[in-house]
């Protein structure tokens, strides 16, 4: 693995404990470019973001003791060399950090096999999902889609009162894929969601 710093070590975690046990490279990449759009977009360093809690808010891993993270994180670097799954790791979280080619094709989160495991209680899906290609859905669930949802946008009256002016927007799902990788779906906000909402893309 050669000298890394703690952020390195970190991400090559990230990306190998959430990464599916078939050790793809551009699943892990994929993921490790996540995380990276992540921090920049939160103003963090990359460092500050992985030990932050907004990280663990999408990346399990981090505190849920996966046995693969756990794993990296205390393998010596002798250990790592001569393991094909981390070393592959390492290769796909120095991809990420250096900016090359992002394969998750510009997603914000990504989920595993907990999205048909869980699927009737699943954040995303009871959000609303739907996939791109029907390449994306590898694990053979349904799409879902919400009653509709009309947002409006809002201006005070004369007296200071909130108001519901000209709508906004509307949409009937949340979430879209934007490939599969892997054990791994990855996401984004849909565009009518965003347009209807306005909120940010890696919120």
């Amino acid at each position: 693995m050669g000298t890394v710093t703690e952020e390195a070590r970190l991400l090559v975690a990230v990306a190998y404990g959430e990464g599916s046990a078939k050790d793809v490279f551009e699943e892990m990449a994929a993921i490790a470019s996540v995380m990276v759009r992540q921090a920049k977009a939160r103003g963090y360093t990359l460092l500050q973001f992985l030990q932050s809690k907004e990280a663990q808010e999408f990346s399990f891993v981090l505190v849920d003791g996966n046995a693969r993270f756990d794993r990296l994180m205390n393998a010596t670097e002798e250990a790592i060399g001569k393991d094909s799954g981390m070393k592959t790791a390492v290769k796909a979280a120095r991809h990420a950090i250096g900016g090359l080619t992002d394969y998750s094709n510009g997603a914000w989160f990504w989920d595993g096999a907990d999205l048909k495991s869980n699927y009737a209680r699943h954040q995303k899906v009871n959000r609303g999902i739907r996939f791109s290609s029907d390449n994306h859905n590898i694990y053979s669930v349904k799409e879902k889609s919400i009653p509709e949802v009309v947002k409006y946008w809002e201006v005070k009256d004369k007296n200071g009162v909130k108001r519901n002016a000209s709508e906004r927007g509307r949409y009937t799902c949340t979430y879209e894929s934007t490939t599969a990788l892997g054990g791994t779906v990855f996401w984004r906000y849909t565009r009518e969601y965003l347009q209807a909402t306005g909120g940010k893309e890696h919120r």
